[in-house]
């Protein structure tokens, strides 16, 4: 396991809650999840389906409004008992957050460079700067070579490359991913997961992924468990024990 690059960690969860319907109808996704991420981790939740892991994800890149908790993202308290302290929750996630998918969603029409650079766009970054900052990205992991190609001519992992090159382009602290290997093959599992764990430590980053990818488990520093809404337990040590492996360190 690597060591935390600041004390101060970049996600602080406390007692988040989230429910859906109300009286009979009522389900709690989430029921008190407590947990730190710090910079330079790379973090995984694991958990049967339905037991709250994308609900969680959803609302730690507040996509999703939790019914109870507090929340600091990078040092900002920006949710506490259960209300956003923030009303330009999208500017926050253009800020300070990257998301990942299983599916790379590149917009089809749109080369590689371009599908980078919208997100720059967004922000309000003008075209010359944002496809400079868009091609750097790309030499960074290693896709440069397909810069003018288009989504439908590269293959998954390029693709997946390009994704993460979207979600760092506005330099997020927080990188939040969503099962981001499941359509690869093991070995282009581990170069993306290899990359991720780079932009963590390069980039003083976290990154939280929900998984079921047995093939990546050794690529992270901890490994939490949900059932039933609760962040259950770290696993770290008894799944590596279970594979045989150690946890992954770099030197």
């Amino acid at each position: 396991m690597i060591t935390a690059i600041d004390d101060a960690p970049l996600v602080r969860l406390k007692a988040i809650s989230k429910h859906f319907g109300e009286g009979q109808a009522r389900v709690d996704a989430l029921r008190d999840v407590s947990m730190e991420v710090h910079p330079g981790e790379v973090v995984a939740l694991l958990g049967p389906s339905g037991s709250g892991k994308t609900t969680l994800l959803n609302v730690i890149g507040c996509i999703l409004d939790p019914s109870a908790g507090s929340m600091e993202l990078d040092g900002e308290l920006v949710l506490d008992n259960g209300r956003w302290l923030r009303s330009d929750l999208r500017q926050l996630r253009l800020d300070k957050i990257g998301f990942i998918f299983q599916f790379h969603n590149l917009i089809p029409f749109l080369d590689a460079t371009d599908n980078v650079a919208l997100v720059l766009h967004l922000a309000g970054k003008e075209t010359g700067a944002a496809r400079k900052r868009a091609v750097e990205l790309l030499d960074y992991l290693e896709v440069g070579h397909r810069k003018g190609s288009m989504p439908a001519t590269l293959s998954g992992g390029e693709a997946q490359r390009v994704a993460i090159a979207r979600a760092l382009a506005n330099r997020p602290r927080i990188i939040l991913a969503d099962e981001p290997t499941a359509a690869l093959d093991s070995k282009r599992a581990g170069i993306v997961m290899d990359l991720l764990r780079k932009v963590a430590i390069e980039n003083d980053a976290a990154i939280i992924a929900v998984t079921h990818d047995d093939k990546i488990f050794d690529r992270f520093d901890r490994i939490f468990e949900l059932r039933d809404g609760r962040l259950d337990r770290e696993v770290t040590e008894e799944i590596n024990a279970d594979a045989g492996k150690v946890p992954y360190s770099t030197p």
